[in-house]
């Protein structure tokens, strides 16, 4: 059973958002300007490899909600140019909405189990998946999703 990620995608309003950030990385590494893998950097490395590469995914967490996913395909630990180990995230670059789900704010990042983890939207009740953003946190807000 997959283990997965989940970390606050800092600065970033909502999933269409992350999806934004995501292509403009993807174009700016078919012209030549970025590495052509999508990364995120992060300070700690993550103890439990082998199970986060076995189907898990970095879950981003989208003002206070679980709100998508990342695939993750490596993980990379190193150290930069000033000496502080960091490690590399590497993700398929394809934003996934999941259905939404409350989490407050925290640091770093945290393991999340298989059955902990939200469902992707796409499967979720019919329907939703094509309600736009703010209407499904309205909802969620309600209690009526």
């Amino acid at each position: 059973m997959p283990l997965h990620l989940i970390k606050l995608a800092v600065g970033c309003d909502s999933v269409k958002e992350l999806k934004a950030r995501v292509a403009e990385r993807a174009r700016a590494a078919r012209l030549g300007r970025k590495p052509l893998r999508h990364v995120h950097i992060t300070r700690m490395t993550p103890k439990r490899e082998a199970e986060l590469l076995d189907g898990g995914s970095l879950y981003w967490v989208i003002r206070g909600e679980i709100a998508a996913r990342e695939k993750l395909i490596g993980i990379e630990p190193f150290r930069d140019k000033e000496g502080i180990n960091r490690c590399r995230l590497v993700m398929q670059p394809k934003v996934i909405a999941v259905m939404p789900r409350p989490m407050r704010a925290f640091q770093g990042w945290r393991y999340l189990t298989a059955k902990d983890a939200p469902p992707d939207l796409a499967a979720a009740a019919r329907g939703v998946a094509e309600m736009p953003e703010q209407l499904r946190r309205e909802l969620r807000e309600l209690g009526l999703l």
